[in-house]
């Protein structure tokens, strides 16, 4: 079967797309895929790149969807010919977070979902929302998965509230529709005002271009009526959180899911503190999050926005428009 592989110590030019031995029959509680489609995070750019070490050889992708293929002994909740979608920490199923690294994650820690075919633990993989294909599913896994928990799961978000989403990646889209859906109002910023008069027809109500407006951060409270925004999906990281901080409202919660302009930097504490409000780093989420959301999501009619399609064998130049940072919504790769 084709697969990708990814020479140490990792750089675009060496991602390979090779022949490898198909998997075997699935063992009890297991079910081979026949993998269609994944999509592009930041963190699979990492990998690709160099930039997160992995072993020589890794097969990259965090997000895989297909049809399962067989199943294995004990398996009822899936039956061959399933349109099914993987989970980002297979092994974290329910309850509070118990993974602060990528050991178990697919694409890094273990090998992930850019080939045809994989046997794994069917608890590994949810069933696709009904009526989307195989590359829309794909984008739920890792960017669906995290905006769904920052907004629903942590932030608790109810009708009316206000949400400010930073940038159009794929977790910042997600998470405008995502408020959308639950009747809340988004402000959004990006530096490309051909960006933000998508984002204003995918429903933000208030746009700004932070290029042109460095305190963003002010402009947000005025646009609030001074109070601020309930919920601040937060991707930039040390760049971004000043003005992230001086935006939410007094009490609000701001969900740090990105690390976009550094691992580390300064935070205004003293501010932060006056804010009262909750600062909560989060890595996606569990499948049980993931069920719940699809069943959102099949109820609310969303669907996701892809900027563009690459075949398996295009990957490298995939990633380089992911690069190029000219996308908006999803990168998704077929086959």
């Amino acid at each position: 079967m084709k697969s990708v592989t990814l020479k140490s110590p990792g750089g675009l030019d060496n991602l390979q797309l090779t022949e490898v031995e198909a998997p075997g029959e699935p063992g009890p509680g297991e079910i081979r895929v026949r993998l269609h489609a994944s999509s592009l995070n930041f963190h699979d750019y990492l990998v690709a790149a160099g930039g997160i070490p992995t072993a020589d050889g890794r097969i990259p992708m965090s997000d895989g969807a297909g049809v399962v293929e067989a199943v294995g002994e004990g398996v009822e909740e899936f039956s061959a010919g399933d349109a099914v979608v993987s989970t980002f920490f297979p092994s974290w199923l329910e309850g509070p977070a118990r993974l602060g690294n990528f050991a178990t994650t697919p694409g890094d820690g273990v090998d992930g979902y850019a080939r045809e075919q994989v046997v794994a633990k069917a608890t590994a993989f949810t069933r696709q929302p009904e009526g989307w294909s195989h590359a829309e599913s794909a984008t739920l896994t890792t960017a669906g998965l995290t905006a769904w928990r920052a907004l629903v799961v942590d932030g608790g978000i109810k009708a009316g509230d206000t949400v400010l989403v930073l940038g159009t990646g794929g977790v910042s889209i997600f998470a405008l529709q995502f408020a959308r859906m639950m009747g809340a109002r988004v402000i959004a910023t990006s530096s490309s005002d051909e960006k933000l008069k998508r984002l204003r027809e995918l429903g933000a109500e208030h746009t700004i271009n932070y290029r042109e407006d460095p305190e963003w951060g002010r402009t947000v409270r005025e646009l609030t009526g001074g109070e601020g925004v309930d919920q601040v999906i937060e991707v930039g990281g040390p760049g971004t959180l000043p003005q992230s901080i001086e935006a939410v409202r007094i009490g609000g919660h701001i969900a740090l899911i990105g690390v976009l302009t550094g691992g580390a930097g300064e935070v205004p504490t003293a501010k932060l503190m006056a804010r009262q409000a909750s600062l909560k780093g989060l890595i996606v989420g569990s499948r049980r999050h993931q069920l719940e959301m699809i069943r959102a999501i099949e109820v609310g009619g969303l669907k996701p926005v892809i900027d563009r399609e690459f075949p398996l064998e295009e990957i490298a130049e995939a990633f380089r428009h992911q690069e190029a940072g000219r996308h908006f919504g999803k990168i998704c790769l077929t086959w």
